[in-house]
């Protein structure tokens, strides 16, 4: 295919900003129908390189290579494989919805949707680039303008939350980029000549204690925007302060790159450093999974509920990291997406309440299905998808991720632990998750009806092009789950075959 597919989703998004900069800001119709139009061409175009993607003959597909500094080998290099793919389609599903989510924004639309599009443009950037240094380059401009968008359009403490957060993932990404050059270093040295080709960087033979000294680095570069525990303290005043569709987008995209990336760079790249901190991963995932799910049981907010949820639900994609096998790492892939669309539907439906009772307060609600019945059976459909049921997406992700870390064979700390032991204990995270949903399920939408909430009116017209988006999305992967899982395993069989043919080491524990 000749057409640069993957560079004309990445800057449908860029033209859609630089329109809306022509736009007056009084034109505010105009701005959202922009934006709204530009994310709907990544959307379709997405789709189109989801579907002409030949997962049977997997690899690197719709390659676009520019040299742009050749003496230290940095090329504008994009493509997809079998992992990246399902995220691009995941980042245009969530920008698409999180535009209409948006679409009861009145100050200082213009400037928002300006930073809203920058800030996807470095989301597709980083799934699509080849080249390390444009991996990194997208990545900080998927990280910067978050603080803006939190700072300036964001509720509850938002200029302490805005700040934590930035100030969290610039030192996390400070620990990536250190473990980047080192690696440009080393490789340049075993080459002889400069490049950033994480292809070509894959290809070079680290000494173990490399490997093991810059997986530690991307282990706390990436892992802080997992988040993994206990670097997580970030995330859930970032959900609770941004606004509904940097909600979807922090929740639904921004975490997931963070999980790529320890993949896409941390295992491909250093598969011995990888299984020597295998162990630690597993045993903090367990934390993120319990811990996370305990703590989103008793809070007392909607987008608490959901931000600690993200932190437990993406404890399962570090599990998958963690056990290093085939089935686990399709399920850790498999996840993200699942996870991402499931997380984003549930802010956008908190966004729709919030803005018109003003509250998040859940024992302030009750019975609210009878007044708003679409925003109830939004929100009940990613219940049940958040604790795994059958026939919608999670599930099958989920098992996955559940078969992977169960078979594996190892033993920790002596015998005295075991992967079947850590996925027996993140098993029991869905006990908890379905807690606390049918909860706040039940005590907002199904509870005693309450009349100070009579003049809510229930989510129509574009309000509801989230919700039937994302509901549509976890309902056809989770019913024909083929769509995604066949893609995932051509782009994991690779990365597998990788981590097999690395010498077995003992690990950290």
């Amino acid at each position: 295919m000749n057409f640069p597919i993957l560079t004309a989703i990445m800057l449908a998004p860029v033209v859609g900003l630089l329109l809306i900069l022509l736009i007056p800001e009084k034109e505010q119709l105009t701005i959202k129908i922009t934006a709204a139009v530009a994310t709907f061409v990544s959307l379709v175009l997405a789709i189109l390189a989801y579907v002409l993607y030949d997962h049977g003959q997997g690899g690197l597909q719709f390659l676009q290579d520019i040299p742009w500094v050749p003496a230290f080998g940095i090329n504008y290099s994009v493509c997809v494989d079998g992992m990246s793919m399902p995220l691009v389609l995941l980042t245009a599903i969530v920008i698409f919805t999180g535009v209409f989510a948006s679409w009861d924004m009145t100050k200082r639309v213009k400037e928002f949707f300006i930073f809203l599009l920058m800030l996807v443009t470095g989301v597709f950037g980083v799934f699509i680039s080849r080249d390390l240094f444009f991996f990194y380059l997208f990545f900080e401009v998927a990280v910067i303008p978050m603080y803006l968008l939190i700072g300036i359009w964001g509720s509850t403490r938002k200029e302490y939350a805005a700040m934590k957060l930035t100030l969290y993932l610039l030192v996390g990404s400070a620990f990536a980029l250190i473990g980047i050059i080192a690696t440009f270093l080393y490789a340049a040295q075993q080459l002889g000549h400069a490049t950033f080709d994480i292809q070509t960087l894959a290809t070079v033979k680290y000494d173990l204690g490399f490997q093991k000294f810059v997986f530690f680095l991307m282990l706390i570069g990436f892992g802080v925007l997992v988040p993994i525990w206990p670097l997580h303290l970030w995330s859930p005043d970032g959900h609770v302060a941004a606004p509904t569709a940097v909600s979807m987008l922090h929740a639904g995209v921004l975490m997931k790159l963070g999980a790529y990336g320890l993949i896409r760079v941390g295992v491909f790249l250093f598969p011995e450093g990888a299984k020597y901190w295998a162990p630690l991963i597993a045993v903090l995932c367990i934390v993120n999974v319990v811990y996370g799910a305990m703590i989103a049981m008793v809070q007392k907010d909607l987008k608490f509920v959901i931000g600690y949820s993200s932190v437990s639900h993406m404890g399962y994609v570090l599990l998958g990291i963690a056990a290093l096998n085939t089935l686990s790492l399709n399920g850790a892939v498999a996840q993200m997406f699942a996870h991402g669309i499931m997380t984003a539907l549930f802010f956008a439906l908190v966004g729709n309440v919030y803005h018109k009772a003003h509250t998040r307060e859940i024992a302030r609600f009750g019975g609210l299905a009878h007044q708003m019945p679409r925003v109830a059976a939004g929100f009940l459909i990613g219940g049940l998808a958040s604790l795994g049921l059958p026939g919608l997406n999670n599930f099958v992700a989920e098992f996955l991720i559940f078969m992977g870390s169960f078979t594996r064979e190892q033993s920790l700390l002596g015998g005295l632990l075991s992967y079947r032991f850590l996925s027996i204990l993140a098993i029991s995270g869905i006990v908890i998750t379905a807690t606390y949903v049918l909860r706040v399920v039940k005590n907002t939408f199904f509870g005693p009806r309450k009349a100070e909430w009579d003049h809510l009116e229930d989510a129509r017209g574009v309000e509801m092009v989230p919700i039937v988006v994302l509901v549509a999305t976890l309902i056809l992967f989770g019913l024909l789950p083929s769509l995604q899982i066949d893609m995932i395993n051509s782009g994991v069989a690779p990365l597998v075959a990788k981590i097999e043919a690395a010498k077995a080491i003992g690990g950290i524990f």
